[in-house]
């Protein structure tokens, strides 16, 4: 990817999303973008000058958009708009999602669209490339009028008001904008409504989330692959002519990826034929590629609802491509608010499928001439026990965290706003979600690793491993109980990171 990311040619790609929030990737203004900008800010002018009282421009906000506001009096109001909505408390939010937070604002400032001048855009544009990330706190928005208080937080920032973090720590905004060289904004006419009407929060939690997800998803058939091959499993339930009896394009992706992922195996070929004596694998193992599956079309849907949202311009009012100023509720979070949940179920069902693979291969009655626990001397030693226990305690929050968030409401603003979308809440429950599929398939795979040591002498496949052998870079092999925490760590860091994920694609030559 380029070094830079260009705003307001085209609509932001989930790449580019996680270029800049993510890797501190560097923007770019599109020249085009500002002209628009410029024109669309000539007819909030005009509306300004009106006597006749027009939404955001000459009235309060929310229950009180019927107050008309003296012109004198309008620069005081965007600020006190920012200032009051920026009630955000609790844990800071994370680094990414403030820089997502920014990014995306930006990209709808640059639409045209929102009638601010090209110098708040230009502004946004320069405090995310000075990488000046302001405080927003977890709690505060109901994901309806848009993330109004995350918003906010950024806004105040702009103004030279607030905290944000730089890498001198944390320091008020107006120390990090002199220092940057940056003037603060004072805000005129529709610029405070601007900056903070948009799903910009939410959204940019699904773009970080569906890139995660690609990784973990092919991670999760590696990992699936491990544990058929170690617990004897068979590869011909995942045969091509059989997906084919049921089109489902997810299953069909994860089934191919366990047939590359398990070719040439010496230990699947040991066992092959009559003599084997089962006639069928646990559903956990004969039933991966239709749970991973579902788990891939359902981010398959979400991101064509980020696309979509992505391509939008959300903002209350906006200006229309006619030049008019319209009232709209185009910043209600429903349709990403949906996906968000929707997520948390799938990143719930493939950790649970994966935890009850893991425990599988621990318990000897089950595990085809595995030892108990993968312990190295039963009775003196644990093995695994715990990291199962682990594995198991965190399938439990998923299921708490599926919990759907979108379903709920709560009137806010004097019931002006009497049905909101929660999707903020969505979004930070589906990051957790994420975290702990994460964890739970790198027990998975450290558990897999081991299991394949203790079936030599026969061989792991070359994928399988290969991954086994990138665990061991990390983590020793079997032998007498240690200090696992580390272990369990380190492995989940291979999974974060991709490393896994590459590791098998580059054995499989598959993408």
């Amino acid at each position: 990817m380029s070094t830079y990311v260009t705003i307001g040619a085209a609509p932001l790609t989930i790449a580019e999303v996680v270029a800049v929030a993510r890797h501190d990737a560097q923007i770019e203004l599109d020249p085009a973008a500002l002209d628009r900008v410029a024109e669309s800010r000539g007819i909030v002018d005009a509306l300004a000058a009106d006597p006749n009282p027009h939404y955001g421009v000459s009235t309060g906000f929310g229950a009180l958009a019927t107050t008309f506001i003296a012109a004198d009096r309008r620069r005081q109001l965007q600020a006190s708009l920012i200032r009051s909505h920026a009630a955000g408390t609790g844990a800071e939010v994370e680094r990414e999602v403030v820089r997502g937070l920014q990014l995306l604002r930006l990209q709808t400032l640059a639409s045209g669209r929102t009638g601010v001048r090209t110098v708040v855009a230009e502004t946004y544009a320069a405090l995310l490339n000075a990488g000046i990330v302001p405080v927003v706190r977890e709690y505060g928005s109901l994901g309806c009028s848009g993330d109004l208080a995350p918003l906010a937080h950024i806004a105040l920032a702009a103004m030279g008001e607030g905290d944000v973090r730089t890498d001198a720590g944390l320091v008020p905004a107006s120390e990090a904008l002199v220092h940057a060289g940056i003037a603060p904004l004072v805000l005129e006419e529709k610029e405070g409504l601007a900056l903070i009407n948009g799903t910009d929060g939410m959204l940019g939690m699904l773009a970080l989330a569906l890139h995660d997800l690609e990784i973990l998803l092919t991670t999760a058939d590696v990992a699936a692959a491990m544990s058929v091959e170690s617990q004897l499993g068979t590869d011909a339930v995942f045969a091509a002519d059989l997906m084919a009896l049921r089109p489902q394009s997810g299953q069909a992706a994860s089934a191919a990826n366990l047939r590359a992922f398990l070719t040439d195996s010496p230990i699947v070929a040991s066992h092959k034929g009559p003599e084997d004596g089962r006639v069928q694998d646990a559903y956990s193992l004969r039933c991966s590629p239709q749970v991973h599956g579902a788990a891939r079309d359902t981010a398959g849907y979400a991101a064509t609802i980020a696309a979509r949202e992505l391509a939008s311009v959300i903002d209350n009012p906006v200006i229309t491509l006619d030049g008019r100023i319209e009232s709209n509720g185009n910043f209600h979070g429903a349709p990403v608010a949906a996906v968000l949940d929707f997520l948390a179920i799938s990143v719930a069902d493939v950790a649970s499928v994966s935890e009850r693979r893991t425990d599988r291969a621990l318990d000897p009655a089950r595990s085809h001439g595995l030892p108990p626990f993968l312990a190295h001397e039963v009775g003196v030693d644990s093995g695994l026990m715990i990291a199962q226990y682990a594995a198991a305690g965190i399938v439990s929050e998923l299921k708490r965290l599926a919990v759907p968030a979108s379903v709920d409401s709560i009137p806010s603003s004097a019931m002006q706003e009497d049905h909101v979308s929660m999707g903020w809440s969505a979004a930070r429950k589906l990051r957790r979600a994420i975290d702990g599929l994460t964890r739970v398939l790198a027990i998975e795979i450290l558990t897999g690793a081991r299991a394949l040591d203790l079936r030599a002498p026969l061989q792991a496949g070359p994928v399988t491993g290969a991954v086994r052998d990138l665990v061991r870079t990390v983590a020793e092999g079997p032998g007498p109980d240690r200090f696992l925490s580390p272990d369990m760590e380190a492995v989940t860091e291979l999974v974060r990171s991709g490393a896994v994920a590459r590791t098998a694609e580059e054995h499989a030559h598959v993408s």
